[in-house]
């Protein structure tokens, strides 16, 4: 009868060692797999912000600039373009107050931007997933009074300097405009303005 107490003894002993080793055992199954949920670093790039300093960038000069594989183009609006968006070509467009969601809260104003002096837009028609052509002081052979704005050659589509769509052309909306913001003189593309 004294070998009850030493058997219950190992037992016990036994049953926290299995468990013990269990667990180690299932945690390291566990963080492998939860941790292949995560995106890759591939996929994380893709969606990364990207960075521009607009210091360097000429009035009227247009950048590209690649965001999530699609184009971002970027210009530096002149005074002229800044009075020809004020004057006003609004009866010409289809949606000129931007009442379709194609940008975000704080861009939601005429210039439809962040700061009034930079133009930053997806460079994709909205008709057919097109790249528009930067039309600057040769517009108005496309539109009438207009001297700067973005031909779409694949279907006529045209846009002013704001990326707000002409009547009679085949897009449907304004052209997108990402998620921005400036810290300085540097532009941050796929980051909120609103969170700044």
């Amino acid at each position: 009868m004294s070998s009850a107490p030493e058997n219950n003894g190992r037992r016990r002993f036994l049953t926290i060692a299995t468990a013990v080793v269990g667990g180690v055992g299932a945690a390291g199954v566990a963080v492998p797999f939860i941790k292949s949920w995560n995106p890759s670093e591939k996929a994380k790039a893709a969606g990364a912000p990207v960075e521009y300093d607009v210091s360097k960038m000429a009035p009227g000069q247009l950048v590209r600039i690649k965001w999530r594989g699609k184009p971002v183009y970027v210009v530096r609006r002149s005074k002229e373009v800044l009075a020809e968006l004020a004057n006003g070509h609004d009866e010409q467009l289809k949606d000129p107050n931007s009442t379709e969601p194609q940008q975000p809260e704080y861009a939601n104003n005429s210039y439809r931007s962040l700061d009034p002096e930079y133009m930053v837009l997806v460079g994709v028609c909205t008709h057919l997933g097109c790249a528009p052509n930067y039309r600057p002081g040769d517009f108005d052979e496309v539109i009438a009074g207009v001297k700067n704005g973005f031909f779409c050659p694949c279907h006529g589509s045209k846009f002013d300097m704001a990326g707000r769509v002409f009547h009679s052309v085949p897009a449907p909306i304004n052209l997108v405009v990402p998620p921005h913001m400036f810290t300085g003189s540097m532009l941050m593309i796929g980051v909120d303005g609103g969170d700044a």
